[in-house]
């Protein structure tokens, strides 16, 4: 079957419809193939952290996501699992627009446990890829394709990324292409946030809501109250019930609160945030 026939069509460098923003960087693909509807040429930012994300990541990237969505930024990512999974999602259930830029063929979907999301990404958004049709995903192509996500957008965020996390290649080939980097901060008892960490401390924007990005982006600051109440960290009922240098586990805590553990997983996303609870790794909580 021709590309052509499952809604896949090559855009070349040499094309009208050939994204603006790549022809400025000094290695632009050749052509891009695409699957879905979306015009590329909106404002833009990319979302992308750790495959392994914990709760707190997940939570932080949804809501970044879901808020820059509704402002009418194109969320941008690679569909890899964990923090750019949630940021496509996101952006479909803000009734957005998101952008996945695959280091595999746009009909061959990696990991297949996104094949829901990629179908739903392809019906009002982007599939990407400079690799043809059927190309099966391979190690040395993600971190190639990661100069494409950074060209494609504005700016890039990190979310939850260790010292050795590829988003790191990401936001590297976004500074060396002139975009913004931006990163968000985390508990300095985890590792997984030492990438962001070291990213702010070499002059990366520290990321905690939307209004950051859009001051960084747009010069304006938000005044809406509703933004940051939405990321704000009230008091817990979960601080007063664990012992400072106790661990617990979540089901400690469900027991503790009588609180269901899902809601216990977004308020303990809330606080790990925020530095006030840390996740050890035999995966136990302890108050910070």
């Amino acid at each position: 079957m021709a590309p052509e026939a499952d809604g896949i069509t090559l855009v070349t460098s040499w094309d009208a419809g050939y994204p603006a923003r790549l022809k400025h960087i000094t290695d632009p693909p050749a052509g891009l193939w695409r699957r879905g509807p979306l015009d590329w040429d909106g404002k833009a930012v990319a979302i992308v952290g750790s495959r392994t994300a914990t709760p707190a990541g997940v939570l932080v990237a949804r809501q970044l996501s879901r808020d820059l969505a509704e402002r009418g930024y194109i969320i941008v990512s690679g569909l890899a699992a964990g923090i750019d999974g949630a940021a496509h999602q996101a952006a479909l259930d803000a009734g957005g627009a998101t952008l996945a830029v695959l280091g595999c063929g746009v009909d061959v979907v990696y990991p297949s446990c996104h094949r829901t999301l990629a179908a739903a990404i392809a019906e009002t958004g982007c599939l990407a890829s400079e690799f043809s049709p059927g190309t099966p995903p391979r190690p040395w192509q993600f971190p190639l394709r990661n100069r494409i996500i950074s060209g494609l957008s504005q700016a890039v965020i990190v979310v939850e990324a260790s010292e050795r996390s590829g988003s790191l290649i990401t936001a590297r080939t976004a500074l060396e292409q002139g975009r913004d980097v931006l990163a968000v901060p985390g508990s300095v008892a985890s590792g997984r946030y030492r990438g962001c960490h070291a990213l702010i401390r070499d002059g990366a924007r520290l990321v905690e809501t939307v209004k950051d990005v859009v001051e960084e982006l747009e010069g304006l600051t938000l005044e809406n109250p509703a933004v940051s109440a939405s990321n704000s960290l009230f008091i817990s009922y979960l601080e007063p019930v664990m012992a400072r240098a106790e661990t617990y586990t979540i089901d400690d805590l469900a027991e503790r609160t009588g609180r269901p553990v899902a809601e216990l997983l977004t308020e303990l996303g809330h606080l790990e945030i925020g530095g006030r609870i840390a996740r050890t790794s035999a995966g136990r909580f302890v108050r910070v």
